[in-house]
């Protein structure tokens, strides 16, 4: 059935549809029409799971990942500052291998603060052993919540899943999305049943306490490493089936126009959408580019990423986000998937944009493309980050300052 939704509206759909046992939840803006639709659903018994207000991310993390290894289907969902907070038990939960799902709707994180999305949040939890799969449309995160589960189930890989969604841009943005059946997503997704000794009431046991020997500790970390890098591959099974019962397919990548193109701009997240709108008024001017999102960032799509964009003579990568004292976070680790291969891009250049969710302008995308084209005849093979701001974008901030009582600033 098809139904406008907002992007909190599909997650929640999607956790419904996934006869999802135990929600722990805590508010904070963008994400709390999510817990608070659930917790409606539940209180009017049109959901059967269990519904529980923590006293703070952490706590409802830490709750999530033990409730996991009593043998429930558990879920919950975070934002920015709020995934921060939780930050220590995502490595603890990942470490437990707890197969839980949590949306993160993405915010920019203070100092200074905004309500506005860019990926510094999600970005930072990349290292804790969550698989992490970023949406574009509300459709796909409805369908991405569904895959999710399916991939930390299984037991080769048993890991959680951050199935990540732009703030405001997705969260509150109401798209048309094909919602399934429950019976389709039932013979799609089975019931929950791990296969682990899980946690029991009647045989308890210390979790995460014990200081292990650094030979020990070396081995489950390399067993959770192995177990992310088999998730590319449950991913590719999964969404096989996916596409077989719903007649919709995801790759770990996306491509637009891509076959043909010179050059390509490389985003996330649903920015791309602007990016694809850019890319094909770039097309009628004659300009031969096309557009690669990558939609697992964890594991890294190293090889799919270096077969998209093997012969190409320029890429330029948008990094919505920052590293302070470094530049885009994504960059150099498309650098580092490109380094070895033969076929890769004579161009690479690194540009920050749509920090605290800036819109990306057309003429910005313009700007890259000139700048690719221009560095490719120059035989310039990458530059460092380029931060993309425009005029109007200069004068917003000049208003303000005279607003502060500031002056006029000169930059």
């Amino acid at each position: 059935m098809r139904e406008l939704l907002t992007g909190n509206g599909a997650v929640a759909a999607a956790v419904r549809l996934c006869n999802v046992e135990y929600i722990p939840a805590y508010p904070i803006t963008p994400q709390t029409e999510i817990i608070e639709t659930l917790s409606r659903w539940i209180s009017e018994k049109t959901m059967n799971a269990r519904f529980v207000t923590y006293d703070s991310e952490h706590s409802m993390v830490t709750g999530a990942g033990a409730a996991s290894l009593t043998g429930v289907r558990t879920f919950t969902a975070t934002s920015s500052q709020g995934l921060l907070y939780a930050f220590e038990m995502l490595y603890n939960v990942a470490g437990w291998r707890a197969p839980i799902v949590l949306a993160n709707v993405s915010r920019a994180l203070a100092a200074p603060i905004t309500l506005e999305p860019d990926h510094n949040d999600v970005l930072a939890a990349r290292d804790s052993g969550f698989v992490q799969i970023h949406a574009e449309t509300c459709q796909e995160v409805l369908d991405s919540v569904i895959m999710a589960y399916r991939i930390a189930e299984d037991d080769r890989v048993r890991l959680p899943v951050i199935v990540n969604l732009d703030g405001f841009y997705l969260s509150y943005t109401r798209e048309p999305v094909d919602v399934p059946e429950g019976q389709e997503v039932s013979k799609f997704l089975p019931e929950y049943k791990p296969t682990f000794g899980y946690l029991n009431a009647r045989n308890p046991v210390s979790m995460g306490v014990s200081v292990l020997d650094s030979s020990a500790y070396s081995y489950f970390k390399y067993q959770m490493h192995l177990a992310s890098l088999n998730a590319m591959g449950v991913h590719d099974q999964v969404s096989a089936e996916f596409e077989r019962i719903f007649g919709r397919k995801y790759d770990v990548t996306d491509e637009y126009m891509l076959d043909d193109a010179d050059y390509v701009v490389v985003m996330t997240n649903s920015f791309a959408t602007m990016g694809k709108s850019a890319i094909t008024r770039l097309r009628t001017e004659g300009k031969k580019v096309g557009l690669l999102r990558i939609r697992m960032v964890r594991p890294f799509p190293k090889q799919a990423i270096a077969k998209k964009l093997a012969g190409k003579k320029g890429v330029a990568v948008i990094d919505q986000n920052i590293s302070v004292g470094s530049g885009g976070i994504l960059y150099p680790e498309l650098a580092g998937a490109l380094y070895h291969t033969e076929e890769r891009p004579k161009v690479l250049i690194s540009f920050v944009g749509g920090l605290g969710g800036k819109k990306i302008s057309f003429s910005e995308f313009r700007h890259i493309v000139s700048t690719l084209e221009g560095a490719a005849r120059e035989g310039t093979p990458q530059a460092q980050s380029v931060l993309l701001f425009t005029e109007d974008n200069w004068m917003k901030v000049r208003e303000m300052l005279k607003i502060a009582g500031k002056g006029d600033v000169n930059g």
